[in-house]
Protein backbone atom coordinates (compact mmCIF):
# COMPACT_ATOMS: atom_id res chain seq x y z
CA UNK A 1 0.00 0.00 0.00
CA UNK A 2 1.24 3.38 -1.13
CA UNK A 3 1.66 5.67 1.95
CA UNK A 4 1.82 9.67 1.26
CA UNK A 5 3.55 12.64 3.23
CA UNK A 6 1.60 15.93 3.43
CA UNK A 7 3.52 18.71 3.47
CA UNK A 8 2.05 22.63 3.88
CA UNK A 9 4.13 25.55 2.60
CA UNK A 10 5.80 23.19 -0.30
CA UNK A 11 6.46 25.42 -2.68
CA UNK A 12 10.04 26.63 -1.82
CA UNK A 13 12.15 26.40 1.01
CA UNK A 14 12.46 23.76 3.33
CA UNK A 15 9.26 22.51 2.55
CA UNK A 16 10.21 21.85 -1.35
CA UNK A 17 13.07 19.92 -0.06
CA UNK A 18 11.03 18.00 2.55
CA UNK A 19 9.22 16.85 -0.93
CA UNK A 20 12.59 15.79 -2.15
CA UNK A 21 13.64 13.77 0.78
CA UNK A 22 10.06 12.35 1.05
CA UNK A 23 9.89 11.66 -2.85
CA UNK A 24 13.30 9.35 -2.47
CA UNK A 25 12.29 7.57 0.58
CA UNK A 26 9.26 6.23 -1.49
CA UNK A 27 6.20 8.08 -0.10
CA UNK A 28 3.24 9.73 -2.20
CA UNK A 29 3.18 13.40 -1.96
CA UNK A 30 0.24 15.74 -1.23
CA UNK A 31 2.13 19.39 -1.61
CA UNK A 32 -0.05 22.42 -0.54
CA UNK A 33 0.86 26.12 -0.91
CA UNK A 34 -1.30 29.15 -2.22
CA UNK A 35 1.09 29.24 -5.35
CA UNK A 36 0.16 26.84 -7.81
CA UNK A 37 2.95 27.31 -10.45
CA UNK A 38 5.34 26.66 -8.21
CA UNK A 39 3.85 23.29 -7.13
CA UNK A 40 3.64 22.06 -10.60
CA UNK A 41 7.18 22.56 -11.07
CA UNK A 42 8.13 20.48 -8.25
CA UNK A 43 5.84 17.90 -9.30
CA UNK A 44 7.45 17.50 -12.70
CA UNK A 45 10.56 16.90 -11.01
CA UNK A 46 9.81 14.52 -8.15
CA UNK A 47 9.78 10.62 -8.98
CA UNK A 48 6.76 9.69 -7.36
CA UNK A 49 3.14 10.03 -7.19
CA UNK A 50 2.40 13.87 -6.42
CA UNK A 51 -0.89 15.75 -5.67
CA UNK A 52 -1.33 19.38 -5.59
CA UNK A 53 -3.43 21.04 -3.53
CA UNK A 54 -3.56 25.01 -3.54
CA UNK A 55 -4.64 26.15 -0.35
CA UNK A 56 -4.34 29.52 1.77
CA UNK A 57 -4.01 28.46 5.51
CA UNK A 58 -4.54 32.30 6.86
CA UNK A 59 -8.04 30.82 6.67
CA UNK A 60 -9.60 28.10 8.80
CA UNK A 61 -11.91 26.73 6.13
CA UNK A 62 -8.90 25.78 3.59
CA UNK A 63 -7.27 23.63 6.37
CA UNK A 64 -10.49 21.59 6.98
CA UNK A 65 -10.45 21.40 3.07
CA UNK A 66 -7.29 20.26 2.65
CA UNK A 67 -7.71 17.65 5.56
CA UNK A 68 -10.79 16.35 3.99
CA UNK A 69 -8.76 15.67 1.26
CA UNK A 70 -6.67 13.36 2.69
CA UNK A 71 -8.26 11.86 5.55
CA UNK A 72 -9.25 8.86 3.63
CA UNK A 73 -5.25 8.29 2.63
CA UNK A 74 -2.85 6.42 4.60
CA UNK A 75 -0.64 9.46 5.38
CA UNK A 76 2.31 8.36 7.10
CA UNK A 77 4.27 11.93 6.79
CA UNK A 78 2.51 15.41 7.86
CA UNK A 79 4.37 17.87 7.42
CA UNK A 80 3.65 21.67 9.47
CA UNK A 81 5.86 23.84 7.17
CA UNK A 82 3.30 26.77 6.49
CA UNK A 83 4.95 30.18 7.89
CA UNK A 84 6.34 33.34 8.07
CA UNK A 85 8.15 36.22 9.75
CA UNK A 86 8.03 39.96 9.54
CA UNK A 87 10.82 42.67 11.42
CA UNK A 88 9.98 46.38 12.73
CA UNK A 89 8.90 47.83 15.96
CA UNK A 90 5.16 46.30 17.14
CA UNK A 91 4.14 49.57 17.34
CA UNK A 92 5.12 49.94 13.27
CA UNK A 93 3.90 46.86 12.26
CA UNK A 94 1.18 46.03 9.51
CA UNK A 95 -1.34 44.68 11.90
CA UNK A 96 -3.16 42.95 8.89
CA UNK A 97 0.14 40.54 8.29
CA UNK A 98 0.75 40.02 11.85
CA UNK A 99 -3.13 38.48 12.10
CA UNK A 100 -2.40 36.45 9.23
CA UNK A 101 1.02 35.52 10.66
CA UNK A 102 -1.10 33.75 13.76
CA UNK A 103 -3.45 32.43 11.34
CA UNK A 104 -0.60 29.97 9.51
CA UNK A 105 2.05 30.33 12.06
CA UNK A 106 -0.36 29.23 14.84
CA UNK A 107 -3.97 28.65 14.24
CA UNK A 108 -3.64 26.53 11.24
CA UNK A 109 -0.34 24.12 13.02
CA UNK A 110 -3.01 23.75 15.97
CA UNK A 111 -5.83 23.11 13.95
CA UNK A 112 -3.84 20.23 11.04
CA UNK A 113 -1.49 18.80 14.24
CA UNK A 114 -5.00 18.03 15.73
CA UNK A 115 -6.61 16.57 13.20
CA UNK A 116 -3.11 14.94 11.54
CA UNK A 117 -2.65 13.38 15.49
CA UNK A 118 -6.41 12.36 15.52
CA UNK A 119 -6.25 10.32 12.29
CA UNK A 120 -2.84 8.54 13.03
CA UNK A 121 -3.99 7.35 16.27
CA UNK A 122 -6.84 5.84 14.33
CA UNK A 123 -3.96 4.42 12.19
CA UNK A 124 -1.93 3.52 14.91
CA UNK A 125 1.44 4.58 12.72
CA UNK A 126 2.49 8.00 11.04
CA UNK A 127 4.79 10.94 12.02
CA UNK A 128 4.06 14.50 12.57
CA UNK A 129 6.79 17.53 12.40
CA UNK A 130 5.87 21.05 13.14
CA UNK A 131 8.43 23.64 11.53
CA UNK A 132 9.05 25.86 14.48
CA UNK A 133 12.41 28.36 15.10
CA UNK A 134 15.31 28.49 17.51
CA UNK A 135 12.91 31.69 18.28
CA UNK A 136 10.34 29.59 19.35
CA UNK A 137 12.92 28.60 22.07
CA UNK A 138 13.64 32.21 23.62
CA UNK A 139 11.53 34.40 25.84
CA UNK A 140 10.93 36.96 23.61
CA UNK A 141 12.23 38.49 20.09
CA UNK A 142 12.03 42.22 20.41
CA UNK A 143 11.17 43.54 16.79
CA UNK A 144 10.24 40.15 15.66
CA UNK A 145 7.74 39.93 18.37
CA UNK A 146 4.77 38.65 16.63
CA UNK A 147 7.30 35.89 14.72
CA UNK A 148 8.88 35.11 18.31
CA UNK A 149 5.33 34.24 19.83
CA UNK A 150 4.15 32.22 17.49
CA UNK A 151 7.08 29.86 17.41
CA UNK A 152 6.59 29.71 21.48
CA UNK A 153 3.20 28.70 20.56
CA UNK A 154 4.44 25.84 18.38
CA UNK A 155 7.22 24.56 20.60
CA UNK A 156 5.37 24.51 23.27
CA UNK A 157 2.54 22.95 21.97
CA UNK A 158 4.33 20.32 20.03
CA UNK A 159 6.68 19.71 23.64
CA UNK A 160 3.28 19.07 25.43
CA UNK A 161 1.46 17.07 23.30
CA UNK A 162 4.68 14.74 22.28
CA UNK A 163 5.03 14.21 26.50
CA UNK A 164 1.48 12.64 26.03
CA UNK A 165 2.06 10.16 23.37
CA UNK A 166 4.57 9.12 25.33
CA UNK A 167 3.53 8.23 28.48
CA UNK A 168 0.30 6.46 26.73
CA UNK A 169 2.99 5.12 24.51
CA UNK A 170 1.49 5.88 21.26
CA UNK A 171 2.98 4.70 18.18
CA UNK A 172 2.82 7.87 16.52
CA UNK A 173 5.77 10.61 16.65
CA UNK A 174 5.23 14.35 17.05
CA UNK A 175 8.58 16.94 16.70
CA UNK A 176 9.32 20.17 16.37
CA UNK A 177 11.97 21.41 13.90
CA UNK A 178 13.90 24.64 15.78
CA UNK A 179 16.45 26.04 13.16
CA UNK A 180 18.48 29.34 13.17
CA UNK A 181 18.74 31.24 9.74
CA UNK A 182 17.49 28.90 6.91
CA UNK A 183 18.44 30.29 3.24
CA UNK A 184 15.04 30.22 1.98
CA UNK A 185 12.43 32.98 0.92
CA UNK A 186 11.29 33.57 4.59
CA UNK A 187 13.83 36.39 4.35
CA UNK A 188 12.07 38.53 1.56
CA UNK A 189 9.00 38.13 3.75
CA UNK A 190 9.82 39.15 6.36
CA UNK A 191 12.28 41.78 4.37
CA UNK A 192 15.67 40.94 6.29
CA UNK A 193 18.83 39.84 5.61
CA UNK A 194 20.05 37.55 8.85
CA UNK A 195 23.18 38.67 10.10
CA UNK A 196 24.52 35.23 10.61
CA UNK A 197 25.32 32.94 7.73
CA UNK A 198 22.34 30.75 6.84
CA UNK A 199 22.43 27.03 6.00
CA UNK A 200 20.79 25.18 3.43
CA UNK A 201 17.34 24.13 3.36
CA UNK A 202 18.30 20.87 1.84
CA UNK A 203 20.76 20.07 4.29
CA UNK A 204 17.73 21.48 6.98
CA UNK A 205 15.46 18.95 5.79
CA UNK A 206 17.85 15.89 5.24
CA UNK A 207 18.63 16.18 9.00
CA UNK A 208 14.79 16.31 10.32
CA UNK A 209 14.34 13.66 8.44
CA UNK A 210 17.23 11.82 10.19
CA UNK A 211 15.87 12.64 13.80
CA UNK A 212 12.15 11.99 12.86
CA UNK A 213 13.27 8.59 12.42
CA UNK A 214 14.88 9.10 15.83
CA UNK A 215 12.09 10.31 16.86
CA UNK A 216 13.89 13.50 18.34
CA UNK A 217 11.18 15.67 20.26
CA UNK A 218 12.95 18.98 19.06
CA UNK A 219 15.37 19.24 16.22
CA UNK A 220 17.93 21.77 16.26
CA UNK A 221 20.06 21.09 12.78
CA UNK A 222 23.51 22.82 14.08
CA UNK A 223 25.75 22.95 16.35
CA UNK A 224 26.25 26.13 17.08
CA UNK A 225 22.50 27.12 17.36
CA UNK A 226 22.35 24.27 19.73
CA UNK A 227 25.52 25.85 21.92
CA UNK A 228 23.74 29.36 21.81
CA UNK A 229 20.12 27.62 23.29
CA UNK A 230 22.36 25.89 25.94
CA UNK A 231 24.56 29.10 27.03
CA UNK A 232 20.91 31.13 26.92
CA UNK A 233 19.28 28.96 29.39
CA UNK A 234 21.97 30.47 31.97
CA UNK A 235 21.15 34.44 31.45
CA UNK A 236 19.24 36.39 32.90
CA UNK A 237 15.88 36.76 31.10
CA UNK A 238 15.95 40.54 31.05
CA UNK A 239 19.72 40.08 29.32
CA UNK A 240 18.52 37.26 26.94
CA UNK A 241 15.57 39.39 25.53
CA UNK A 242 18.22 42.41 24.84
CA UNK A 243 20.91 40.41 23.23
CA UNK A 244 17.82 39.06 20.78
CA UNK A 245 16.96 42.99 20.30
CA UNK A 246 20.34 43.81 19.43
CA UNK A 247 20.74 41.14 17.20
CA UNK A 248 17.63 41.48 15.76
CA UNK A 249 18.99 45.60 15.05
CA UNK A 250 22.22 44.31 12.97
CA UNK A 251 19.95 42.70 10.54
CA UNK A 252 20.08 44.25 7.00
CA UNK A 253 16.37 45.85 6.40
CA UNK A 254 15.39 46.36 9.86
CA UNK A 255 12.73 48.78 9.90
CA UNK A 256 13.42 51.18 13.08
Amino acid sequence: MKEYAVITGASSGIGMEFAKVLAKEGYGLILTARRQERLEKIKKHVKTECEIITADLTKEIECYRLYHAVEDKPVAVWINNAGFGDCCKFKKGDLQKEMDMVSVNVKAVHLLTKLALRKMSRQKYGSILNVASCAGLMPAGPYMATYYATKSYVTSLTRAIAEELRSEGSPVYLGCLCPGPVDTEFNQVADVEFALKGIRPSYCARYAWKKMKQRKTVIIPTLSVKLAMTFGRFLPEELYIRIAAHQQKKKKGFHS
